[in-house]
């Protein structure tokens, strides 16, 4: 079993997945694209590491029982897919407690309201496999409980559950 947990930043998918009680190894990817070299250089407008989704791939291939996060995730192959949400109010409040950019608050900010990940989730692996979870207003534990029913099949899919189109 092979599982992607994503989601814009700022939606909590690090520390739910290390909340998690599962078999699962868990990968957070982000960490190896950044020391791994899995990487293709530097986005100077963002100031960020770009991926390169081929060897994040090809580190992820011949991997299963794995569950792996980052807001790329849903981009690598995945049996299932779980789209951690979190109202865009929400996203604003986080990133700039991190100390994100005002710009990147703004982008995350407008990008889950459009659902963006979720859209990208669904075209590449299809609703039948994506899992959407909000976490707005809910703790860690309850959320991670939800994570790991959706991993045991004790969730079913639930792409188009949640909408933030009002922030715009």
């Amino acid at each position: 079993m092979r599982v992607a947990v994503t989601g814009t930043p700022g939606t909590g998918k690090t520390t739910v997945t290390e909340h998690l009680d599962t078999d699962l190894d868990v990968i957070h990817l982000n960490e190896y694209i950044k020391a791994g070299g899995l990487d293709a250089g530097i986005d100077e407008d963002r100031n960020s590491v770009v991926a390169d989704f081929d060897a994040v791939a090809d580190f992820l291939d011949g991997r299963t029982d794995v569950l792996f996060e980052s807001h790329l995730a849903h981009n690598v192959a995945a049996d299932r897919v779980v789209v951690l949400r979190a109202h865009p109010e929400t996203i604003v409040d986080r990133l700039t407690e991190r100390g994100e950019s005002a710009a990147s608050v703004q982008e995350n900010a407008e990008s889950e309201a459009l659902d963006i990940i979720l859209s990208e989730a669904v075209e590449r692996h299809g609703t039948a496999n994506v899992y959407e979870i909000d976490t707005t207003d809910r703790t860690v534990e309850a959320v991670a409980d939800d994570v790991a029913a959706a991993v045991t099949g004790e969730r079913e899919p639930s792409a188009g559950t949640v909408s933030f189109i009002d922030y715009l």
